[in-house]
C-alpha cells in the first residue's frame, strides 16, 4: 500500500518537514493497519523534529490520530476492520495518510464521538489524566496554576480541575487567551509578568499547592516561586526548552518543595494502567468540551508546526489527509 506522508530527514526548524510517499506493510502478528480520518498534533511532535527527543532518521512524526481499521493481524481481537478508533502510542509516524502498528495502542470510538474530535484530543486527555488523578493527585480545593493554560492540554487542565473542585489559576501570554482560559473554567487568568506575586496574592500569601507547567525552562523558577512550603511543581513540557541543570538544595530554601518530570507513557505503561487511564478520560470526556482550534492539510505540516511553535494556536490542531 502506497500513502502520503510527512517525513524529516534530519532534526532542524519546521522546514525540515517534506512530504514524501511510503510503502506500508500489511500487518503482522498483533498489528493493525489504520487509514486515518484526523491526525492530532502535539508539541512532543516538534520535540521529535527538532532533536529534543531522539528519533531514527528519516522519521515520520505524530503519536496520536483516529481512523478506520482497514485489516489486523494474527492475534488481534480487540479491534476488527471497519472499526471507527483512535490512538496514541509510543512509536511517532501518525503523519501521514495510513499506518500499521501495534493493536494494542487501539481504543473503538463509541458513536458520540466525531473522529476529529478523538484526534484532537485523546492524548491530551489522557495526559491530563494521568497528570491530575495520578502524579499530582489534585484535591478539591486545591490551588492549581496551569501555564499556557489557552493550549491544547491547558484548556482541558481547566476543564477536569475545575469539575474536580480546584481553584484554577491560568497563565496565558494574551487577554483572548486568558478569555479562553476562563472560558474553559479558570477561576483567575494573568500573564507571566505577574507570577509568582499575583498567585500569591490569590492564594493569601501561600502560594499555589500545585503548579503543572508545559512551557519549561522560561517558567521554572518562577513556577517554584508560585508554589505554597512543600508544594510540588509538575514540569511535563519543554515549550520554551529544556530546564537546565537544577541545584536540588533550591527546592529547600523555597520551601521544601517538590517535583516531577513525568511522560504520558510511565502512567500508561502497563494494561492496568492502560484500562484505568482510557476509562476515567471516557467518564470526563463530555465535560471536556475539545476545543479544535486549528485545521491544516497534511501537505501543510511545516506551517501547523511554525504556528505551534509560536504561541499562535488554541486549543488543538489537527492535520487532515
Amino acid at each position: 500500500m502506497d500513502i502520503r506522508a510527512i517525513q524529516f530527514r534530519s532534526t532542524g526548524g519546521p522546514e525540515m518537514l517534506e512530504e514524501v510517499r511510503l510503502a506500508v506493510p500489511a500487518p503482522g502478528p498483533g498489528e493493525a493497519l489504520v487509514r486515518h480520518t484526523a491526525i492530532g498534533v502535539n508539541f512532543i511532535d516538534t520535540y521529535h523534529r527538532s532533536g529534543v527527543y531522539p528519533a531514527t532518521l528519516p522519521a515520520v512524526p505524530g503519536v496520536e490520530a483516529a481512523g478506520i481499521v482497514e485489516a489486523v493481524g494474527e492475534g488481534v481481537a480487540h479491534v476488527a476492520p471497519g472499526d471507527r478508533v483512535v490512538y496514541f502510542c509510543a512509536v511517532p509516524g501518525a503523519y501521514c495518510e495510513a499506518r500499521t502498528l501495534d493493536a494494542r495502542w487501539l481504543v473503538k470510538l463509541p458513536d458520540g464521538i466525531a473522529d476529529e474530535e478523538a484526534a484532537a484530543a485523546w492524548l491530551k486527555a489522557c495526559t491530563v489524566e494521568f497528570l491530575v488523578e495520578r502524579c499530582a493527585k489534585v484535591g478539591a480545593g486545591d490551588h492549581v496554576v496551569v501555564t499556557a493554560a489557552a493550549g491544547g492540554v491547558g484548556l482541558l487542565l481547566c476543564r477536569w480541575l475545575s469539575e474536580i473542585g480546584a481553584t484554577v489559576i491560568a497563565i496565558t501570554s494574551s487577554p483572548a487567551k486568558a478569555e479562553l482560559a476562563r472560558a474553559a473554567g479558570a477561576h483567575h487568568s494573568l500573564s507571566y509578568s505577574d507570577m509568582p506575586g499575583t498567585v500569591r496574592a490569590i492564594t493569601g500569601g501561600r502560594g499555589a499547592e500545585i503548579v503543572l507547567d508545559g512551557v519549561g525552562r522560561a517558567t521554572f523558577e518562577a513556577a517554584l516561586d508560585s508554589l505554597a512550603k512543600r508544594g510540588l511543581l509538575v514540569s511535563f513540557g519543554n515549550a520554551s526548552g529544556k530546564v537546565g541543570p537544577v541545584d536540588f538544595g533550591l527546592l529547600a530554601t523555597k520551601g521544601s518543595l517538590f517535583t516531577t518530570r513525568p511522560t504520558l507513557f510511565d502512567y500508561y505503561a502497563t494494561p492496568e494502567d492502560f484500562t484505568a487511564g482510557t476509562a476515567r478520560v471516557f467518564a470526563m470526556w463530555p465535560k471536556l468540551r475539545i476545543t479544535i482550534g486549528q485545521r491544516y492539510p497534511l501537505a501543510e505540516a511545516a506551517r501547523c508546526h511554525a504556528d505551534l511553535e509560536a504561541r499562535a494556536t488554541t486549543g488543538s490542531a489537527l492535520l487532515i489527509p
